[in-house]
């Protein structure tokens, strides 16, 4: 049967998120990601781009478009939008797969017998900008890799014409004409190192590819070379696979200043640790495997794990990843990072242990987690953790999606 794939952005999301929060940020350059020293852009909004990428130093940003608004940003806001638009796609679509926090595809295959896929996609679109409030760009083709590039092509049209155009569809056989006058670095696998050898043999569009000898390309690039021919060839049979719950939840703080604070270094692992276990029961989880991290000044990163019974209480987990640091801290250099994870997650709820816990702390964790729900992660804390400053995270991290990785620092 004859595939079609469509594949789905959430535009500049970070960016989309905070103006539909604050519509005065309508218009104007944003930059979202750590605020110190050592930030990076995470986001940046279309005004921001010609002078500033995402990946590059906040401090460098600043310097090049100075009148950027700059937004720490928030990532249990973003997750939360980003399974709005997850829920209103998967209840209209037979497969859906999440690459991304705001990038999915969905396999329509045969639905043109009923609908039409085309029409259908257009009115989905319309539905998710309705619901979410979010702009959103789609591409239509047989395969993972041309729909993919067809969004991109819609983004930019968007962006470059101001249209509010958001489908393009590439008609059934004429994905190689449609490739073809692009430039080879809008093939979803080429990057910055594989463009530079292409660029040095004089392949800079994609039509170089598709005339080139199969062998040729492979001969430069080796397994690689062949992909990019094939995809280049729109070749792509790689399947839509619906996305699973995740199986790990963590999280990690780089200090704006190495340190060798045990003090910090401490309130800061059993503050992440303390989140982390509210993530947990938040989302119906219990976990066995407890991960710490640490990197050092010198960018040397050893990291330690043990297995528990399965758990989402703070006196049992706390306690073991504040051992599994002091085990795992002992070369007394300046530490750069520290990260805490917790993995081998299932479905469950913590359960009070008959020798050890009582009814009144199974009810202190329910009454610390309504305050949480209501009113912030953070809005209530162990003493131990109150001189860590706010921890980035996720309200309820298990509905599926990928977590959403931002630039927390700490002073």
């Amino acid at each position: 049967m004859d595939r079609t794939i469509l594949h789905m952005d959430l535009d500049t999301f970070f960016v989309s998120v905070e103006r539909k929060l604050d519509s005065r940020l309508i218009g104007k350059p944003i930059l979202i990601g750590g605020t110190g020293d050592r930030g990076v852009v995470s986001a940046a909004s279309y005004e921001a781009r010609p002078r500033v990428q995402s990946g590059m130093p906040m401090k460098l940003a600043r310097m090049l478009c100075p009148e950027a608004i700059v937004i720490k940003g928030n990532a249990g806001v973003y997750t939360d939008h980003s399974r709005i638009v997850t829920e209103i796609i998967k209840a209209r679509v037979p497969i859906l797969e999440k690459a991304s926090v705001d990038e999915f595809y969905a396999d329509l295959s045969g639905m043109d017998k009923h609908f039409g896929c085309a029409k259908y996609a257009s009115e989905l679109r319309e539905i998710v900008k309705k619901e979410s409030g979010l702009p959103i760009s789609f591409g239509l083709s047989i395969n993972k890799t041309v729909a993919k590039v067809a969004t991109s092509e819609m983004k930019s049209k968007r962006q470059t014409q101001g249209s509010d155009e958001g489908l393009l569809n590439v008609e059934r056989g004429q994905e190689k004409p449609f490739l073809a006058p692009l430039a080879v670095k809008k093939i979803p696998m080429v990057g910055d190192k594989t463009y530079q050898t292409l660029c040095n043999l004089g392949i800079k569009w994609v039509k170089n590819v598709q005339e080139l000898p199969l062998e040729v390309i492979s001969s430069v690039l080796g397994k690689n070379g062949h992909t990019l021919w094939e995809k280049a060839n729109a070749i792509d049979y790689s399947p839509v696979i619906e996305y699973h719950e995740r199986k790990s939840i963590s999280n990690e703080r780089t200090f704006g200043k190495d340190t060798t604070d045990m003090h910090k270094l401490r309130t800061t692992i059993e503050a992440m640790a303390e989140q982390l276990c509210f993530q947990l029961r938040s989302g119906g989880k219990i976990a066995s495997c407890i991960s710490v991290r640490i990197r050092y000044s010198d960018f040397q990163t050893t990291s330690k794990q043990t297995k528990i019974a399965y758990s989402s209480a703070d006196h049992i987990m706390i306690p073991k990843v504040l051992e599994l640091f002091e085990s795992l801290y002992n070369r007394r250099l300046l530490v750069r990072l520290v990260g805490v994870k917790f993995s081998d997650i299932t479905n469950g709820s913590y359960q009070i242990n008959l020798f050890e816990d009582s009814r009144k702390t199974a009810d202190l964790y329910a009454g610390m987690d309504k305050v949480r729900n209501k009113y912030g992660s953070r809005a209530i804390m162990r003493a131990s953790t109150f001189g860590a400053k706010t921890i980035g995270g996720m309200m309820n991290p298990f509905n599926g999606e990928p977590p959403i990785v931002l630039a927390h620092r700490t002073g």
